[in-house]
């Protein structure tokens, strides 16, 4: 009986040896790198946009007068920066003289790595982004100005060694959940960006491991 154009098509490539297995891997290993090079793109313009924000975000604080602020800002997206260049190292090692299904599977492993990392991270830095924003409006001209008038009216304010209780209490609450919220946060912030591109990968590999099953199925 003749082979149906899907049965073809499934062994053409997952046999290595079929006719047209050369044709079949190819489109797919195009359509992996293809997919995969455009996030090394995104990913590099990524890192390169974030330093070009940290020096407007630096010159922009001094401008309005909250200089501390875009001083850590500037230091903590730096420091994002350099760490994710590190785990971009392994990203580069993938050897792409592989199946596509091995690519993309290796890919995965990275890119699981990469997340993970970065979550961790994740739940330091979006405190420090708001204590540093703090910081820099309560060292500001205006809000110290604020403040001392403030001050000279003891009923509106309680401080305790000269810290304004009622003030301080919210931040660290909120403080305390952008920790404990980091992770989500930053699952957010990569939905975002890149979740086009995983949904297309992971279609990819689900395409991919169904061919795989059928065939064993087929051969069992």
């Amino acid at each position: 009986m003749e082979k149906s154009i899907e049965t073809i098509w499934k062994e053409g490539f997952l046999k290595n040896d079929a006719l047209v297995a050369p044709k079949l891997n190819n489109l797919y290993n195009q359509k992996s790198k293809h997919i995969i090079d455009k996030f090394k793109r995104m990913f590099n313009i990524n890192l390169i946009a974030i330093i070009i924000g940290s020096f407007v975000i630096l010159v922009a604080s001094y401008i309005v007068g909250i200089p501390i602020m875009g001083i850590g800002y500037f230091f903590i997206l730096n420091g994002i920066v350099i760490f994710n260049h590190k785990l971009r190292k392994g990203l580069l090692k993938i050897d792409k003289n592989v199946s596509s299904y091995e690519y993309l599977n290796a890919f995965n492993n990275w890119m699981k790595e990469q997340l993970a990392a970065n979550r961790k991270i994740a739940r330091i830095y979006y405190p420090l982004f708001f204590l540093f924003m703090v910081l820099g409006f309560w060292f500001s001209n205006d809000i110290q100005e604020s403040f001392n008038e403030i001050i000279e009216q003891p009923n509106n304010i309680y401080l305790v060694y000269g810290i304004p209780i009622y003030w301080t209490l919210p931040i660290i609450f909120i403080t305390g959940l952008l920790a404990y919220f980091g992770d989500r946060i930053y699952n957010f912030d990569v939905s975002l960006v890149y979740g086009p591109i995983f949904r297309k990968l992971n279609k990819l590999v689900t395409d991919i491991e169904e061919l795989r099953a059928t065939d064993k199925n087929t051969q069992s």
